[in-house]
């Protein structure tokens, strides 16, 4: 069975990412393969590992960790097929947790597969192209998918016709939806 991990990349208190996480692994919890029985989703947030700043003597590539935390950590990560990366923009990158927890590992990282959300004011965009090259240093496949727009307008229309489409649920992760005031 194929395994996937929606990580939520923030640990920042009052974070919008859980949300985000929670609505990103129910849409996919809708695709045919998890329905069928071939797949499962499920959301890992980096707030319940408590990795503190990258504290391993050993270059992560050697895999030999000393700290409980990493081979919590590696064990986690070891045990998925694929990811969906759920990303705010920090400074027009990822934040520093997300980074980090990349950091302390790297063959439990190699081979695989991984999708992206971006959320923020500007829709995460930059913190995705960050993310991209990270992730191709730890051997990971960034999947090109096309850059959605929100449909929580209740006039959207559908792109192969002029007539107008029922509204989608509002998206949790729509920028327009975000206050500049409110922390990400």
């Amino acid at each position: 069975m194929i395994r996937i991990a929606v990580i939520v990349g923030s640990t920042r208190p009052g974070r919008r990412g859980e949300a985000v996480a929670r609505w990103v692994a129910e849409v996919a919890g809708r695709h045919a393969a998890v329905t069928a029985g071939e797949a499962t989703v499920e959301v890992v947030d980096l707030a319940e590992y408590g990795l503190p700043l990258l504290d391993e003597p050993v270059p992560a590539a050697f895999g030999q960790y000393r700290n409980a935390h990493t081979v919590r950590w590696a064990a986690t990560i070891d045990s998925f097929d694929g990811f969906v990366f759920v990303t705010p923009e920090y400074n027009h990158s990822v934040p520093a947790a997300l980074k980090n927890a990349i950091d302390f590992l790297y063959a439990e990282w190699n081979d695989k597969a991984a999708g992206f959300v971006g959320y923020g004011i500007q829709g995460g965009i930059r913190a995705v192209e960050h993310l991209r090259l990270t992730l191709a240093e730890v051997k990971i496949a960034g999947v090109q998918t096309p850059r959605s727009r929100c449909r929580c307008s209740p006039t959207s229309s559908s792109p192969t016709s002029s007539s107008p489409t029922p509204p989608t649920p509002p998206n949790p992760a729509c920028a327009h939806r975000l206050s500049t005031r409110r922390r990400l």
